[in-house]
């Protein structure tokens, strides 16, 4: 991640965040600072604003977001900046941010209260697959829900391909894929976000696996190792699985798999060798 940064400090905004209805009703002053983290080079080399990011572009952004979301904490507040311009400006890969308070009903003599958060935006690949009834409606479906929850975007999706079932075999045949995603979520957010796309899709985790009407893996995130009770990152199936990587090599062959220390075409190039073996 780059090192390049614009600072904005102490913007002034006037807004309604607050728990009292005194603060809701009559609003008052908040002062943000912003580290925006993104590549400059381009910007530096051709001198030309269209290669920036523009910093009185991201001011009036602010400004109005912050107006009209408000909130009852400021920490709730700071995050959803943080996430908003994360998402409005693609060029940005992390984004610092203090939001103060100077005018906090404390009832005692202080300059201001404030917090500051750190967000960045993370790309993810999942595995999909159905063999359940509309299999590629199941699918459609878990790629739009993913993109209507205004926290990811979609930026790559492979073709849909079909696949013979693994482990239980007495079933019908899969339909599977593969898509990146940039997102602002952690994985546990992003988890709890896929159970619901999942159970909207009538999903039951009856038989091990068995016949599914939807089913998303986290497979990648970032070149992150995560391991508790309820998610594993990398997916601890997909070294074995050419129903994952022939798809995810399709979108992504040089994405890094940080356990096995392998690009994902190679690993799939490895699989098949040892299915001609």
């Amino acid at each position: 991640m780059t090192s390049d940064r614009i600072e904005i400090q102490e913007l002034i905004v006037f807004a309604n965040h607050g728990v009292l209805k005194e603060e809701k009703a009559m609003g008052q002053k908040f002062a943000i600072s912003l580290s925006l983290f993104a590549d400059m080079s381009r910007a530096a080399g051709s001198d030309d604003i269209s290669d920036a990011v523009n910093y009185a572009e991201v001011c009036e952004f602010v400004t109005e977001f912050t107006k009209k979301n408000t909130c009852k904490l400021i920490e709730a507040a700071a995050e959803n900046i943080a996430n908003a311009l994360l998402l409005c400006y693609p060029q940005l890969d992390r984004v610092d941010i203090t939001l103060k308070k100077p005018w906090a009903p404390v009832g005692l003599p202080l300059t201001s209260i404030g917090v500051t958060l750190s967000r960045s935006r993370h790309k993810v690949y999942i595995g999909l697959g159905s063999n359940m009834g509309d299999k590629k409606g199941y699918l459609d479906f878990a790629l739009k829900k993913l993109e209507d929850t205004d926290l990811c975007r979609i930026k790559k999706v492979s073709e849909y391909i079909a696949t013979e079932p693994v482990g239980y075999t007495d079933q019908d045949e899969f339909l599977n894929a593969c898509a990146e995603l940039d997102t602002v979520l952690s994985p546990s957010e992003l988890l709890e976000i896929i159970h619901g796309i999942e159970a909207e899709a009538g999903r039951e985790r009856t038989i091990h696996w068995g016949p599914r009407t939807l089913d998303i893996d986290i497979l990648l995130y970032d070149d992150e190792v995560i391991c508790t009770d309820d998610l594993i990152i990398p997916h601890p199936e997909m070294t074995k699985r050419r129903f994952v990587l022939e798809p995810l090599s399709a979108i992504a062959p040089y994405a890094y798999h940080p356990v096995a220390k392998e690009y994902v075409i190679n690993l799939f190039e490895g699989l098949k060798e040892n299915d001609r073996s």
